[in-house]
């Protein structure tokens, strides 16, 4: 199945995109998508980085079945002043 992924502030600097397109298994989970992400793009790799997950712009957990055409967000933490 394919998944469009859309990458938000320094996950899309690292990855050097702010949209890919996934091929993944089909019943492929939010974190297996990450895990993939991770090896394709390994400066993804951020130890203990705490992610948001959005499928369809609503927020799930990681291990939220992803299904043809979803589009999975990945948001990691904001910090502001």
């Amino acid at each position: 199945m394919k998944v469009k992924v859309k990458l938000f502030a320094i996950l899309r600097e690292r990855a050097g995109a702010a949209e890919i397109t996934k091929e993944l298994p089909d019943g492929s989970t939010v974190d297996e998508l990450w895990q993939t992400l991770q090896r394709d793009y390994p400066k993804l790799n951020v130890p203990g980085i705490r992610l948001l997950y959005a499928v369809n712009q609503n927020y799930v957990a990681s291990d939220h079945r992803l299904s043809e055409k979803d589009e999975v967000a990945f948001i990691p933490p904001v910090s502001g002043g």
